[in-house]
């Protein structure tokens, strides 16, 4: 028997992958059900992956794209979404270039993806907790009637980050790995950040998006929209600047954020249309076509109602917000501190998905990362095998 220690995405791609090839699969996961985090991601639309150029996609991955390139190369996104149409739900490619299934939603595409393990003949243990390995090398696991152990040929863990711990991926197998390898400490990514509102903006605002917008901080730049919360600020256009606005925070303290109200003006064009000084601020920010929250946030910070102030706003953000709230985690076993996929203290041991310290902006690029390594582990471990059983 193959294990497969972790439900989501990672795991079930090993999974299927491995029982293709018709091995015997265990999926184990200590929830109560398979997918959860999958379903919660999807719950607004299921951006499976992204149509970009794929020299582009590869870049999304920052330093861990050369490792990453591989599992990538061998399933790209082209393959993705073939596997989507096998299981009865073709994607499509929205306006943003982001790729989704022909439902929008995660819980057809799981159904579906589940009846197809079933009959592949893949076992699944829920309420399983991993807890290591005995003396002699069988897995250990906590369950509801105590702890119980199974002896698996080879390994395929994909335990996730700690990001939604809720869901099922709570980093505790940080702990159970710290004596076999080393371990980046998890934090978040794709994340909001923390700034002081004032109580009647918090009130007011809170919720409202800032649409159309351009974003930029440590010399990173990007479109899209974000949403004011009661104690900061969040949305695409900020989890595309996570990782250099959370290393300056680390680094400093703090970190600024630039924001441009109005990116389809230039700032000349913006100055002729607030005209003179008599204009009143409000009456000005009316005239440079700002939305009630992108107006509020100008009088918000006490800045006058310039071309260079709808610009060039900077926003001063005190503190990520915790792992509880990130969308997913950065942090993880270091991609070089790995033999292609394998524990090199546990050999028959893969990891793939969240575990391995990689991170990406949303927009299809956490997914398929996920997917493409949890096939890439898999089969790493079937050539293992192979080779483990001609000595």
């Amino acid at each position: 028997m193959i294990a497969v220690i972790g439900g989501g995405p990672a795991g079930l791609a090993a999974a299927e992958h491995l029982a293709t090839a018709r091995h015997p699969v265990t999926v184990f996961d200590r929830m109560p059900s398979l997918g959860r985090k999958f379903l919660y991601a999807g719950r607004g639309g299921l951006n499976i992956t992204h149509s970009e150029p794929y020299a582009r996609l590869l870049t999304r991955y920052g330093p861990a794209a050369a490792h990453l390139r591989p599992a990538l190369d061998a399933f790209p996104p082209g393959a993705l979404q073939d596997w989507c149409a096998g299981l009865g739900e073709p994607a499509f490619t929205g306006s943003s270039g982001r790729v989704f299934p022909r439902s929008f939603k995660a819980t057809p595409l799981l159904r579906a993806w589940l009846r197809r393990l079933a009959t592949l003949g893949v076992t699944t243990r829920t309420h399983h907790r991993w807890t290591g390995w005995d003396p002699d090398g069988t897995l250990t696991f906590t369950t509801p009637d105590g702890p119980v152990s199974h002896a698996a040929s080879a390994t395929i863990l994909a335990l996730g980050g700690a990001s939604w711990p809720r869901l099922g991926s709570d980093g505790a197998w940080t702990e159970t790995l710290a004596a076999e390898t080393p371990i980046t400490p998890l934090r978040p990514a794709n994340m909001g950040f923390r700034h002081t509102w004032s109580d009647v903006f918090s009130t007011r605002f809170a919720g409202h998006p800032l649409k159309r917008i351009a974003a930029s901080a440590g010399g990173h730049s990007t479109r899209g929209e974000a949403l004011i919360t009661r104690d900061g600020i969040e949305g695409g256009a900020i989890y595309a600047l996570a990782a250099p606005l959370r290393d300056a925070i680390a680094a400093t303290g703090q970190a600024v954020l630039t924001l441009d109200l109005r990116p389809d003006l230039d700032a000349a064009t913006l100055a002729r249309r607030l005209g003179g000084s008599a204009l009143s601020r409000s009456n000005a920010l009316r005239r440079a076509g700002l939305s009630d929250v992108a107006a509020a946030l100008i009088r918000e910070l006490n800045l006058p109602a310039t071309a260079a102030s709808i610009k060039s706003l900077s926003l001063t953000l005190d503190a990520p917000q915790g792992l509880d709230r990130a969308i997913s985690t950065a942090g993880g076993v270091p991609l070089d501190a790995l033999q292609g996929h394998m524990l090199p203290s546990r050999p028959g041991t893969f990891l793939a998905g969240e575990m391995l310290d990689w991170e990406a902006p949303t927009g299809g690029y956490l997914l398929q990362a996920c997917f493409s390594t949890g096939r890439a582990a898999a089969a790493e471990a079937l050539t293992w095998l192979e080779a483990r059983s001609r000595t």
